[in-house]
């Protein structure tokens, strides 16, 4: 055989067996996809799976590559580190979760199979990463000029001036595919959409998120709008905003013992001293109307008593005042694209146009007598044959107590509840005040007795009325009892004690020395 002919072989069993390779692993990636992604994503990668139309915002569609995470130019393709990066993490703010159970091999075929269904990626060279800079340092002044560059590419037209997704612009965003979408909430970084971190944020100011209003901040550094060292300036202010990582989940709301009075109101200096508990909602899901993307994804609770009455301040970022007709379009557009599972209120006319608007409204829920073990109440809004206490309050009715026989049914009761609420940047404050010892219906609190408690909030400007509401899980409250003499005199009396030992010790060491 001749020696090109040999080389022309040995070159054919070469690509062949490449692309026998290539077929392998996306056949290995496909069965992947298929398993995990199709549901979101579709079995064609176009964004229409099963459960896309119940989310929001709406899963990629992988065919036209618009991928919001990279570290590549706006409108360029994301680096398969880009989107290993992903398949690790997830994407915060969304229905993506990160995929710890599959191996890096799976995860690299899962990614070139996701590569296949757009024929950019074989269209040219791979994409390099971009060339951040590097990060000249927070501290006050870098934090001013960060709230200017804020203002300077007008940041809060969507986000709000406290970075809450309440701007001007944020009833009007869609998505590339005219899906609503919502303005991140700056101040809950944990669930930023590509990292809280200040090198994460300055990525995704500068390279923006394609397929969503959020622009590419590079253009204007280029044009000199702002200069590099005031995107980094802006990326510390937008992490000054809150906490990075999601709050510690704890069980227990203490609700600590007054030395003084209680808290008059909602803004009284009193709560900056009593300590704040997170809990997350999640959508309701269990029954019809289901709500897969709720607005409110968590709450914060504190309380305080003094031994006859008891406080309490319930907080949480909600975009909207609702009723307000100023977020109609968005409304409108949620009842019209999102599948709301059997959800048919009279809420648009024949034009599309809002009938109806709801309120926000909160709910703590409580069982009518403290059980004695693990056994609690249906956790939504209880049963005929066992009810629930209800603390209720809604932005047209204002507060009131209930009794709960599932989650559509509220039954007013006559009670001592009061409270206020008020909403500020995004923000409500809700203020509740009642006695310790109820009257003929609802629950007595005691001290020093773990009580079992659960949350539920609506947004009425999303469409979230009825059973459509963000829910929490049970938890407890537990009233901080006062200090007895035995808190006092217990310790005394072992100080006491352990000197007196000390002391024969000591004698008996000096005895033995004296002989």
């Amino acid at each position: 055989m001749r020696s090109g002919t040999l080389l022309k072989t040995i070159a054919t069993f070469l690509l062949v067996g490449a692309a026998g390779l290539v077929a392998q692993e996306n056949e290995n990636g496909r069965v992947l996809y298929d398993r995990w992604c199709a549901e979101c994503h579709g079995a064609e990668g176009l964004g229409d799976g099963s459960a896309a139309a119940s989310m929001l915002p709406r899963p990629r569609t992988f065919s036209q590559a618009r991928y919001q995470v990279r570290t590549t130019g706006s409108g360029q393709l994301p680096t398969d580190d880009d989107l290993m990066h992903v398949l690790n993490v997830g994407l915060p703010g969304t229905t993506m979760p990160g995929w710890p159970n599959l191996s890096d091999q799976q995860k690299r075929d899962v990614i070139e199979y996701i590569k296949s269904f757009s024929r950019f990626f074989a269209a040219g060279p791979a994409p390099e990463p971009l060339d951040f800079g590097s990060d000249p340092g927070g501290g006050p002044e870098a934090l001013a000029a960060g709230a200017q560059a804020y203002l300077t590419l007008e940041c809060e037209a969507c986000h709000g001036a406290a970075g809450r997704g309440n701007g001007t612009s944020a009833p009007t965003l869609e998505d590339w595919r005219g899906f609503p979408i919502r303005a991140a909430d700056l101040t809950e970084a944990w669930a930023l959409n590509g990292g809280s971190s200040v090198n994460d944020i300055h990525t995704r100011v500068l390279t923006g998120l394609d397929g969503t209003p959020m622009p590419a901040a590079i253009d204007a550094m280029n044009s000199g709008v702002v200069s590099p060292d005031e995107v980094w300036q802006l990326a510390h202010y937008v992490a000054s905003m809150g906490p990075r990582e999601r709050p510690r989940l704890r069980e227990v709301v203490r609700v600590e013992r007054a030395s003084e009075g209680l808290p008059q109101d909602g803004s009284d200096e009193a709560w900056g001293d009593i300590e704040a508990f997170f809990f997350p909602l999640a959508g309701q899901v269990i029954e019809v109307p289901r709500n897969f993307a709720p607005t409110v994804d968590g709450i914060w609770v504190e309380g305080v008593h003094d031994g006859s009455e008891m406080a309490f301040r319930v907080q949480w970022n909600d975009p909207s005042r609702s009723p307000d007709s100023e977020w109609d379009e968005w409304q409108a557009k949620i009842l019209a694209t999102m599948d709301l599972d059997g959800f048919e209120a009279p809420a648009l006319d024949s034009t599309g146009a809002v009938t109806v608007r709801w309120p926000d409204a909160i709910r703590l829920q409580f069982p009518f007598e403290v059980p004695d073990g693990a056994e609690r109440p249906y956790f939504l809004g209880g049963t005929t044959r066992q009810p629930v206490y209800l603390w209720t309050w809604s932005s047209n009715d204002g507060v009131g107590e209930g009794r709960g026989r599932g989650y559509g049914s509220v039954e007013p009761l006559p009670g001592e509840l009061q409270g206020t609420a008020e909403w500020q940047d995004g923000r409500w404050t809700l203020y509740l005040r009642r006695p310790i010892a109820a009257g003929a219906d609802g629950l007595t609190f005691s001290e020093g007795v773990p009580i079992p408690v659960a949350f539920s909030a609506w947004d009425g400007s999303s469409g979230e009325t009825d059973k459509r509401a963000g829910v929490s899980s049970w938890y407890y409250v537990l009233l901080e009892q006062e200090p007895s003499n035995a808190v006092v005199v217990t310790p005394l009396i072992a100080i006491l004690l352990t000197g007196a030992f000390g002391l024969v010790l000591v004698r008996r060491a000096q005895g033995r020395a004296r002989a």
